[in-house]
């Protein structure tokens, strides 16, 4: 893949958005006087912030699909790079953790894609990866579903892992592509429950949904 195709994907800009979720809306009415959406006011989101470097869609999306779909694997570098620009340089976190598949997914695919860019994050970060979750049931896929539907889809899917130890700890959950943020929002309490003192998220890509209102 040449340098160009690589550098491509930019940066969303959103006038408009949750200083939480940082969801993008495309004005400010949905937004409350300190600037939470909606779905933060109303403790919906697990998760206490939320980072994305770019919409999913054009260049950014082609390359998620080839790394996550085709196995091309060593583009984890490069979409590392563009996970570390999400996040903003003074936010710091003491643990990295990825979003887990369940394991037949996982052998389907050969890798967890959330893993490999936990780990490409890490090397720049210096920010240790810790395998803090599990998945314990093979959900439908979210693709098509509604908020609601989604949440309810990974209710309880997630687990602590035995022996993870994160009482007190800040932790970055990474994740390729965020919709709705059930997913994101189900890890997050699982963590929570766990100890963990903040669940921040990162991912690389964010699904644009202005056009539903």
């Amino acid at each position: 893949m040449c340098a160009e195709c690589l550098e491509s994907p930019t940066p969303h800009d959103a006038e408009f958005r949750c200083t939480c979720c940082n969801t993008p809306f495309i004005n400010a009415y949905p937004l409350d006087s300190a600037g939470l959406c909606a779905a933060c006011r109303a403790g919906l989101r697990g998760f206490d912030r939320a980072f994305s470097f770019g919409f999913y869609e054009g260049p950014l999306r082609a390359l998620i699909h080839l790394f996550k779909y085709s196995g091309m694997k060593p583009l984890a570098r490069h979409l590392g790079d563009y996970l570390c620009r999400a996040v903003e340089a003074d936010e710091s976190f003491d643990l990295l953790v990825p979003v887990p598949l369940h394991w037949r997914k996982r052998w389907r695919r050969g890798f967890n894609q959330s893993e490999l860019l936990a780990r490409a994050v890490a090397r720049r970060r210096g920010t240790p990866v810790l395998h803090a979750l599990r998945r314990k049931k093979l959900t439908a896929s979210q693709a098509g579903l509604a908020s609601a539907s989604r949440r309810r889809n990974v209710a309880g899917a997630f687990l602590l892992r035995s022996g993870a130890d994160i009482k007190g700890k800040r932790i970055l959950l990474i994740d390729d592509v965020m919709t709705t943020g059930a997913t994101a929002n189900a890890c997050a309490h699982a963590l929570k429950r766990g100890g963990a003192k903040s669940v921040s998220l990162a991912t690389l890509a964010r699904v644009d949904r202005r056009w539903t209102g």
